[in-house]
């Protein structure tokens, strides 16, 4: 263990996991609900004390790390830290999960100890994904999200396709799976053959060292394109996004809200398939953007003609998944910082206006524009929240999405006219979708009698949805208060990609002489 006397890390990966496994010794599903709800209370002040600790002006180093010896014979470590990149996305995950707790807390009446337990599961595994610093330890980690989201939907999704729901998404992640292990299994094998040394004992999963270690322009471009095909699918891009809708359609909402606000996918595009690759990445950046400008603008037209609102909001986050990659693919300054400003985003505004969605579904059975209209009138705190994540969705200055969006237009306007337009175009294209929707839902008169006896927010879901919207206002007026903490790494993160390592065998870290 390494810059850290206490195990902060490793606490905050396994106390929810813990935690998961005490739920079944509680003997009342009511108690276990409120132990659940103090575990995932206590992980958001546990993230919030590693984001406190984190060093911005040193925010390209991994601070908070430790490293312990898993399996030696392959030097496969547990070896986690975080960095100005990562650390934003710890107390996100947390807050994620305390919400899909809240949410689910009346709305789950069958195997409440189990459902529980497994969104504990998935935070401390989510965590463990964040945190990786051993890439093989990313890939377990990475698998292991897989079988509670399978058993989430598939057990307690609200549609009638719930099972086939989970088997498409666990069937997509597991195709994903397979590219990203070879890609690792090929940059460790690349490490021996530099080193001149033995297969399998030279083997390398360290990320630090496989960043250090140059690899060919040939391999980079296979690695790149096994890495990019792996994380497409969680992203999700087009043609792999198919999943999410029918995810939104047919499980909870509140763990919709969670996959779209926690974007590992894209997440593990910025930390492995960039860097581990830079000289394809920065030759390949046009593949990169207009993947990205497809997924944008062909998500968008989607979304033009959905009558659905969770369908919609699932569109609309692929969508601005396009978005982001076009920032990425900019490999500029501002692209960057956009990007990881969109990413926090999807946490505080995609993943709240999936649990207003949610809300409508439990009072209203249904979030088809028909059996809406005039929601206004009848729900005004609903609507208030409502309008004010989807202002923040399309950008609204004194809204965190101005920021965010305002720097990946820059970015993508540096790179190139045609990146730029493309993202002007999408920021058109989602204010379209997202209005359009709100007249029909929200505005006009009152269609459909059952909404005379309509509840509005209750006190605990006004307390869910007030935190994300406080953040949405405070970093729309104050946005440095995130780019400062992105900024150093940013900047590191790009001048990796535009220095490739030296080539000097004798400067690469040897495990064992040949």
């Amino acid at each position: 263990m390494s810059h850290a006397d206490f195990p902060l890390l490793s606490l905050l990966i396994f106390f929810p996991i813990l935690g998961a496994l005490s739920l079944y010794l509680t003997p009342k599903p009511h108690l276990a609900k409120k132990i659940a709800l103090a575990i995932a209370s206590l992980e958001l002040l546990l993230t919030g004390l590693a984001f406190g600790l984190f060093n911005n002006l040193d925010g390209a180093h991994f601070q908070l790390t430790e490293q312990y010896a898993w399996i030696p014979s392959l030097h496969i470590n547990y070896y986690v830290g975080i960095d100005g990149i990562s650390v934003l996305f710890l107390p996100a995950t947390a807050f994620l999960t305390l919400s899909a707790i809240m949410t689910s807390w009346n709305a789950i009446q069958s195997l409440q100890r189990f459902h529980f337990a497994l969104i504990l599961l998935l935070e401390g595994i989510s965590i463990g994904v964040l945190s990786a610093l051993d890439t093989l330890l990313f890939f377990v980690f990475w698998e292991l999200t897989l079988p509670p989201l399978f058993f989430l939907i598939g057990v307690w999704g609200i549609g009638p396709k719930r099972r086939s729901a989970a088997m498409k998404y666990t069937l997509f992640m597991l195709f994903g799976g397979v590219p990203l292990l070879f890609a690792i299994l090929l940059l460790a094998m690349n490490h021996a053959t530099t080193v001149q040394g033995l297969l399998p004992k030279d083997l390398c999963f360290n990320l630090l060292i496989l960043l250090e270690t140059p690899v060919s322009d040939h391999l980079q471009l296979i690695v790149f394109s096994l890495f990019l095909l792996g994380f497409a699918a969680k992203a999700p891009l087009v043609p792999f996004h198919t999943w999410l809708p029918t995810a939104s359609m047919e499980g909870p909402a509140q763990i919709t809200a969670l996959l779209m606000g926690l974007k590992l996918g894209l997440y593990g595009i910025l930390r492995f398939a960039l860097p581990l690759a830079p000289s394809a990445a920065v030759e390949y950046s046009w593949a990169l953007g207009i993947l990205g400008g497809i997924t944008l603008i062909y998500a968008a037209l989607i979304a033009l003609q959905q009558t659905n609102l969770r369908r919609l909001l699932a569109y609309a986050s692929i969508s601005h998944v396009g978005l982001v990659l076009i920032g990425i693919a900019s490999l500029t300054a501002q692209g960057i910082q956009g990007a990881l400003f969109q990413l926090f985003n999807f946490s505080l505004i995609s993943s709240s206006l999936m649990l207003i969605a949610g809300f409508i579904q439990q009072r209203l059975g249904s979030t088809e524009v028909l059996h809406l209209g005039g929601l206004a009138k009848v729900v005004p705190r609903l609507t208030s929240f409502y309008f004010l994540f989807v202002i923040a969705s399309i950008g609204l200055p004194g809204t965190s999405g101005f920021p965010a969006e305002l720097l990946l237009i820059i970015g993508a306007l540096t790179a190139h006219n045609s990146l730029g337009f493309t993202a002007l175009a999408g920021s058109v294209l989602s204010a379209a979708y997202l209005l359009s929707f709100t007249r029909k839902a929200f505005l006009g008169p009152i269609l459909q009698k059952s909404l005379h006896t309509l509840h509005d927010l209750r006190p605990r879901e006004v307390a869910l949805l007030c935190l994300p919207a406080l953040f949405v206002l405070i970093l729309g007026c104050a946005p440095n208060l995130l780019l400062n903490v992105s900024q150093v790494a940013s900047e590191a993160w790009l001048t990796h990609l535009m220095e490739p390592p030296a080539s000097d065998p004798n400067e690469i870290v040897q495990f064992s002489q040949p």
